[in-house]
């Protein structure tokens, strides 16, 4: 157990690793006072740029990766309880979206809820990828795109489960805590959906929401 808690205390420590607002302090801003006002990669897109923000993504993945798959390994050992890797996956994604380091506000976990479940259902992640594209190129609403994309991996883990009529009873749970999470982190976002006030991705009203005459509150992150 005493290894359970270490291993869950070291994801969260990486997951609340607040790559996004490091970036904005390298081009000496804060990325918490311009754009949507959040530390995502969506945000570090709009605001820095094109390559700040995929390296923003790309670590930001990897805060959920690197623990699963790191666990992983200390369980084939016998180091770690298989039903460990869960919760390794959620402390990563917790510390993402309730970081320390900025008093508990962070981004809304998408990138690094991809990276823990890559590692942890790979063929759910590739699905809701694919789910992801096509109701961002539908909609241009990273918002919806992201949603959409987190109620599919639950979907899957049933229908993976029925196929070989088996469901994992912990990833379901886990995939559906995930889903959750996404949702309560979007609900602004969601809001602004209803009200018709939510910015696209890439149109002139989002453009200028970034810029010093907007407050970008229409803009959303990973």
């Amino acid at each position: 157990m005493l290894a359970v808690l270490i291993a869950i205390a070291i994801a969260y420590l990486l997951g609340a690793t607040p790559f996004g607002y490091l970036a904005g302090r390298m081009k000496g801003l804060d990325i918490r006072t311009v754009g949507s006002g959040n530390i995502g990669a969506t945000n570090v897109f709009r605001v820095i740029g094109k390559s700040a923000g995929i390296t923003v993504f790309v670590l930001d993945f990897l805060k959920g990766f690197v623990p699963v798959m790191a666990a992983q390994r200390a369980v084939t050992q016998g180091v770690l309880p298989e039903w460990s890797l869960v919760f390794l996956a959620l402390a990563a994604i917790l510390g993402h979206n309730y970081t320390f380091w900025l008093g508990f506000r962070g981004g809304k976990g998408i990138a690094t809820s991809a990276g823990a479940i890559v590692a942890l259902l790979p063929v759910a992640v590739g699905i809701a990828t694919v789910v992801w594209i096509v109701l961002m190129l539908l909609t241009r609403y990273v918002a919806v795109a992201s949603l959409g994309a987190a109620i599919t991996i639950p979907v899957v883990v049933v229908a993976i489960g029925m196929r070989g009529d088996v469901i994992n009873l912990p990833l379901l749970g886990f995939s559906i805590l995930v889903m959750i999470l996404a949702f309560v982190r979007h609900r602004t976002n969601i809001v602004r959906l209803m009200e018709g006030s939510e910015h696209r991705f890439g149109s002139r009203r989002e453009r200028e929401s970034t810029g010093e005459g907007g407050d970008g509150k229409g803009s959303e992150q990973v």
